[in-house]
């Protein structure tokens, strides 16, 4: 390994003024700088691509973290997240960013959102911490400036990283606030699945955002919440004990209301509460269960043979819907398929809003029935499934309903939510049913999950063969684009990064014309919890930015791939 001088003298007077590709001289070299060490394990090849790609080693008897704050997962992802944004915070507050042209000067962190998940920015090794930086190697036009160089790597990058990884200068009760947090919610949603609720929203929650484009907490105005008393749950948590609020059992449960009283906010709260959020969020606790799946109605997507035909059956074409397919799935047969899909990989809750449904899928009334015989409409709306999936297949709904009190006689719950204050009606929702015949449905609702992947939908993993994420919503493989902006549950780039390593990963090494879809993400899953994120990855080294999807996401991806074939 190199020292200091040597960085120095590469910087100062070998590379200063070359033209931009003798950067490519520190590719693969480390160089030890006294409290850490630098490798360089990417170098751009021009001052406006893509940044280098470094990573930071502190050892152990430097950076004095004791094993205590990482000693199992929760500890694990909850320490690596918060270095991550000391890490972050500091490049802020500490760097003056040098000059130059492109992508001159930068120095970045794959910071996190409101969310707190497994990423590849920090790493814990057996005897050191790891810290995986992108930098933007300075330059005038496409000449290397070798004293900018210097100043950022060798003077202000020591700055953060003493600043960041070494526990005498960190504030060390945040840092515990931070880990036990994590465990006071995993605490939650583990007693949750005992208890069998689904989810919880505890008093004094903030659930509105600041904005649309934003995920941080309303500042001013925001109503906190508070649980109806008939609804009200206490757990009594490792840290911070007792706390109590509106445990959501499982069955099927309706949020109802008028318009902008706060309905689609709760939905939206709970369907990000299958992740743990930062202090001071205001959802930090909202704990969901872990599995449950937002589905929509999500016209033009393709579907590749799913069965959907508990919901849509007989169609006039004579379409087979056991085996379903389509490259322009309309509404109810695209939500019908979310549906199998979700199932399909596991999810034990739906989460559904009426406003992003399809109408005739949501429900079809009791005078329309009489009036269009069933052997004349293919559709069996969701309102006549709801109760079937949770008896039968213990899966659990919560769905946002505004304009039809049809769903009241299969609700095990119904909460009003006026003003952002949440009721329970369930009662008087119970009242109000109409003492009409039931139809009951002929066909049981199967759940089938053996569809297998072959192998030659993939282009072989070789030559020019692309396959990488643009931005949050979008996989490219080769040219063929995944949407995935309809996939709400998706919160990072960086999960779409990984989802797309993951897809790169499992044509080389899980894919073989035998294993079901399932088969192949619990397979990919237990590789992650085995090796880690890294191993999934196709860059060694500094694996790039990634963190971990959901099973349900990474299935997403695979079942909007158009050129998908199963058998």
């Amino acid at each position: 390994m190199r020292e200091y001088n040597d960085l120095k003298e590469l910087l100062l007077k070998r590379l200063n003024g070359k033209g931009y590709k003798a950067y490519k001289e520190l590719q693969g070299e480390s160089f030890n700088l006294g409290f850490f060490q630098i490798k360089f394990d990417y170098v751009q090849g021009d001052p406006f691509a893509s940044p280098s790609k470094i990573r930071i080693i502190v050892e152990n008897n430097k950076h004095g973290f004791p094993g205590k704050y990482y000693k199992n997962k929760i500890r694990e992802i909850a320490f690596k997240d918060y270095l991550t944004r000391v890490i972050s915070n500091n490049i802020y507050s500490i760097y003056d960013r040098v000059s130059g042209s492109g992508k001159s000067g930068l120095i970045g962190i794959d910071r996190p959102g409101q969310e707190v998940i497994d990423r590849t920015s920090i790493k814990i090794n057996e005897n050191s911490i790891e810290a995986r930086l992108e930098i933007g190697l300075p330059a005038f036009g496409r000449k290397i400036a070798g004293k900018e160089a210097a100043d950022m790597i060798l003077g202000y990058l020591p700055k953060i990283i003493e600043k960041s990884m070494n526990i005498k200068n960190i504030n060390e009760g945040s840092l515990v606030k931070h880990i036990k947090l994590a465990e006071d919610q995993e605490y939650i949603r583990e007693e949750l699945k005992k208890n069998e609720y689904c989810a919880f929203i505890a008093d004094n929650a903030v659930l509105p955002r600041e904005s649309g484009i934003s995920q941080r907490p309303m500042k001013e105005g925001a109503i906190k919440f508070v649980s109806p008393e008939s609804m009200k749950i206490t757990f009594n948590c490792p840290h911070r004990g007792e706390i109590s609020g509106m445990g959501i059992k499982n069955g099927v449960t309706l949020i109802v209301g008028g318009g902008y009283h706060g309905k689609s906010t709760l939905l939206k709260a709970l369907e990000l509460g299958v992740y743990n959020h930062i202090a001071n969020d205001g959802r930090e606790f909202v704990i969901m269960d872990n599995s449950a799946a937002k589905v929509r109605a999500e016209d033009g997507r393709s579907v590749e043979k799913v069965n959907i035909s508990a919901f849509i059956n007989n169609l006039p074409n004579g379409k087979d819907t056991y085996k379903f397919e389509s490259e322009n799935a309309s509404g109810s047969t695209s939500q019908s398929s979310n549906i199998i899909e979700a199932l399909e990989i596991g999810a034990k809750t739906l989460l559904i809003d009426e406003d992003t449904s399809a109408t005739n899928f949501m429900i079809r009334d009791h005078k329309m029935k009489m009036l269009i015989h069933k052997d004349k409409e293919p559709i069996t709306p969701f309102i006549d499934r709801v109760k079937e999936l949770n008896e039968k297949h213990g899966v659990s709904s919560i769905l946002v309903i505004g304009s039809s009190g049809e769903y009241f006689q299969k609700a095990d719950t119904v909460i009003m939510m006026d003003e952002y204050r949440a009721m329970d009606v369930t009662d008087k929702a119970k009242e109000l049913f109409m003492k009409e015949e039931i139809f009951e449905n002929e066909e049981e609702f199967n759940i089938t999950c053996d569809r297998v992947i072959m192998k030659n939908s993939f282009p072989r993993m070789e030559g020019k063969s692309k396959i990488k994420s643009k931005g949050i919503n979008k996989i490219l493989i080769n040219k063929e684009e995944i949407d995935l902006s309809s996939v709400e549950q998706i919160i990072s780039g960086s999960q779409t990064n990984c989802i797309t390593e993951i897809i790169k990963y499992s044509i080389k090494n899980l894919i073989d014309d035998r294993k079901n879809l399932k088969d192949v993400i619990n397979e990919i899953y237990s590789v992650i919890e085995n090796k880690g994120l890294d191993e999934v990855s196709s860059s060694k080294g500094h694996p790039g930015n990634l963190a971990i999807p959901r099973k349900n996401e990474i299935a997403a991806a695979f079942n909007r791939y158009r050129k998908l074939n199963v058998k």
